[in-house]
């Protein structure tokens, strides 16, 4: 067996969800009992199935399934040791948000709730019930490693004694840039947004006098990824909206629809259609703000005038904090951070290719899904690509070093804690 295979089996614990997918009817049969918990051959043949599903690789690799089966008898000798510890605890509302996570990815992998619902046998509702107990155990056991791996960190001399003895495998630094910005959104005039607002308040009023949202949103809204859905969401937490959005569908009740919520995108007109836990489902329709050419040129026109004053001897940190609309990096002085070349957007990556340290770019437009406008991009450091050093990468290494101490501190434990509890394996 590879030696990545052998890791990932041996950090299990942090990994295993008692969510797994299978239609296949066994005989069960207990394969090994660890304290009080007994191992299943269902439990080990379904741990397989979705190790084999998630990584894409062969069922009948040599020595899978008792690596498999190790990991299990691993998580349930740390199980046993957490519920000794009285000040460990798990909340309804944990094991909710892991089940409600965890169902999620299902329905990511299979495509639809229906199809989850056949591959388990039992509705949605049904298996939350079923797991709930696996679920709580399996945080509990969970929270008792957090603990003790929170204590486990490299010194300065175990990280200087891991680079020395690995520093010829550690893994080339790709190519980073750090990387300053001011981002600008067009200003729509207010007669604009008026307009547009009256135009969903009438939508608005038609559906709480009886219309369908659905058809509503089908014809009016301006979101094309939902439009043909009838502006269906799915499932989201917070943090993947903007805060107005978020800030209006989380106070929201089941069937409520909200009041016109503005965001940066327009106007919007939001359904609570299901709540699980941290997550909401809802649908909207989207109005958006569509700016002519003038707000984009004096949007432009500002950013360059920013750009003059800094090449005059103004600070760019300065001019971020006082004139960036993204609020966050301003508060930094604009710091977008030190990051990989290949991980930056095309766009981007091309607006500054051929820009030294020190450069500041023309305004470049910047379209996502919270944000669209114009910025101008701060090149204070280009990194090339290199070996890993002490002297260059030591934040980098010093995280190699503690997750190979943690590793290590891992195998020790689980031997021990094999010295202290009942462990009988029968396969």
């Amino acid at each position: 067996m590879n030696k990545t295979l052998k890791i990932i089996l041996a950090l299990i614990i942090n990994l295993v969800p008692y969510l797994v997918f299978t239609q296949q009817q066994v005989v069960d049969q207990v394969v090994a009992v660890v304290g009080k918990e007994p191992i299943l051959l269902s439990d080990l043949n379904a741990q397989i199935e979705l190790y084999t599903f998630t990584n894409r690789v062969e069922p009948n690799i040599p020595g899978l399934r008792e690596q498999v089966l190790d990991a299990l008898i691993n998580e349930k000798l740390i199980l046993s040791k957490a519920l000794e510890d009285t000040t460990l605890s798990v909340s309804d509302d944990e094991v909710n948000n892991e089940l409600d996570a965890q169902i999620a990815q299902r329905i990511q992998q299979l495509g639809s709730e229906k199809r989850v619902e056949e591959a388990f046998g039992m509705s949605i509702t049904k298996l939350k019930r079923e797991y709930r107990d696996g679920m709580r155990k399996q945080i509990l056991a969970a929270k008792l490693w957090e603990l003790k791996k929170m204590n486990i960190i490299a010194s300065r001399r175990e990280i200087e004694e891991f680079f020395t003895m690995y520093q010829d495998s550690l893994p080339i630094v790709p190519e980073e840039v750090e990387l300053y910005y001011i981002f600008k959104q067009p200003k729509l005039s207010e007669s604009a947004k008026q307009i547009l607002k009256q135009q969903a308040q009438k939508i608005l009023d038609s559906i709480k006098g009886g219309g369908d949202f659905a058809d509503y949103a089908r014809i009016y809204s301006d979101d094309p990824g939902t439009k043909s859905a009838g502006g269906d969401l799915g499932f989201v937490r917070r943090g993947e909206f903007f805060a107005e959005f978020e800030e209006a569908v989380f106070t929201l009740k089941v069937n409520m629809i909200s009041d016109i919520v503005e965001t940066p995108l327009g106007f919007h007109i939001i359904q609570l259609l299901e709540r699980r836990g941290e997550q909401v489902h809802p649908r909207h329709i989207l109005f958006k703000f569509k700016r002519d050419a003038s707000e984009n040129d004096s949007t432009i026109a500002f950013l360059k005038a920013l750009k003059d004053s800094i090449a005059q001897g103004a600070k760019f940190s300065e001019i971020a904090k006082r004139n960036s609309e993204d609020k966050e990096s301003a508060a930094l002085g604009g710091f977008l951070g030190r990051v990989p070349i290949t991980q930056i957007e095309r766009s981007l990556r091309d607006a500054i290719k051929d820009m030294k340290e020190g450069d500041v770019s023309d305004p470049v437009e910047l379209i996502s899904e919270k944000a669209r406008g114009y910025q101008i991009i701060f090149l204070k450091k280009r990194i090339p690509e290199h070996p890993m050093s002490l002297s260059d990468d030591w934040n980098r290494i010093e995280q190699l070093a503690t997750g190979y101490k943690r590793n290590n501190e891992y195998q020790k434990w689980i031997k021990q804690l094999r010295t202290e509890i009942y462990c009988d394996i029968r396969l």
